[in-house]
């Protein structure tokens, strides 16, 4: 079992409120990723849950068992952190087993734990490797070994792909949520990207200087976001938005219409532009066009059209795809 309940949750520095009040149900077997920008409160709420911190006030459960004054060690979490920080001198086996030796774990039993790891990550021909001889995807693996040997009742990732390069990210994040679907335990990861969250959590926690706007599973933020910051963090490229007469005409303070659901036409349409830079992915192009009094928009559009810099376009949201927003930015039904 792994639920984490967290109670009203507060956390202050100084003086200075990091986590004003979070309340939060995650539920045993569950991948919820919190996200946000820089500075919202998303690793310091990790730490809370580990026990890495001490809260200011509230409560912190473990399968309904309050652990808000435990230490680290007795909360049965295992937390993956941004750096390996594996020991150098020993090997990969080594390194995996540290956890089990300080817990004077029989060592046949030990090294049943370490084979089953090493074989769930594909780490089994490395065992006898020293971390320098293994890329920074292997290494991390090796760190998520040595958390799986615990049995924990949840892992804390704390934005464990963010020292690797583009491609080992997308491998990394297939591979740990695989690693999720196989051993179906508890997982509450921190990332700041946005994609990360969208590709691999059951449910995602957008936070926002250390509040909770909104939690739910991907396509929820994505199809009803509950207001402006969530509408404008969740998706990729960004929402566009459009205030004044643009939005007027939709009995909003402002309007958000997804890239992808902006039609573009060099005949007719509701904002006439001009293109200024084209973005060609292959797949996808991005066109980001100067609307007359209305601002730059973006455009996801086919990768083979034609469009280039400095034409004249016309562009016109998708009926039933516009966001409106209140003054307080509030969502709109």
């Amino acid at each position: 079992m792994g639920s984490i309940t967290l109670e009203h949750v507060n956390k202050t520095f100084g003086g200075h409120p990091v986590i004003p009040d979070v309340s939060l149900e995650i539920e045993d077997g569950e991948f919820v990723v919190f996200v946000g920008p820089s500075g919202c409160g998303k690793s310091t709420l990790l730490r809370l849950i580990a026990g890495l911190e001490d809260t200011t006030s509230g409560a912190i459960k473990l399968d309904g068992v309050d652990v808000t004054d435990k230490g680290p060690a007795h909360r049965g979490l295992a937390m993956v952190f941004q750096s390996y920080a594996l020991y150098p001198h020993m090997t990969v086996r080594q390194n995996i087993a540290f956890p089990l030796k300080m817990a004077n774990i029989d060592k046949a039993i030990a090294e049943q734990k370490v084979a089953d790891a090493a074989r769930v990550l594909n780490l089994t021909d490395y065992l006898d490797r020293k971390p320098r001889a293994l890329s920074g995807g292997q290494r991390q693996r090796v760190a998520i070994g040595r958390a799986i040997v615990r049995q924990p009742k949840a892992f804390l990732f704390d934005e464990p792909l963010s020292n690797l390069d583009a491609a080992l990210r997308v491998n990394m994040r297939i591979e740990i949520t695989e690693l999720h679907q196989q051993l179906k335990t508890t997982m509450v990861y921190v990332t700041h990207d946005q994609v990360e969250a969208m590709t691999m959590a059951n449910r995602i926690v957008v936070l926002n200087a250390g509040r909770v706007e909104q939690f739910g599973t991907p396509l929820e933020l994505y199809k009803s976001p509950a207001n402006r910051f969530v509408a404008g963090f969740i998706g990729s490229p960004k929402m566009n938005f459009l205030e004044g007469a643009a939005a007027g005409k939709y009995q909003a303070e402002a309007i958000g219409v997804r890239p992808e659901h902006v039609r573009i036409s060099r005949d007719a349409g509701e904002w006439q532009g001009k293109v200024g830079v084209a973005e060609h992915l292959g797949s996808d192009t991005f066109l980001h066009v100067h609307v007359d009094g209305v601002g730059l928009q973006t455009v996801r559009t086919g990768g083979e059209n034609d469009y280039h810099p400095g034409e004249q376009v016309w562009l016109s949201p998708e009926p039933g795809r516009i966001y409106r927003f209140d003054r307080a930015g509030q969502a709109l039904r």
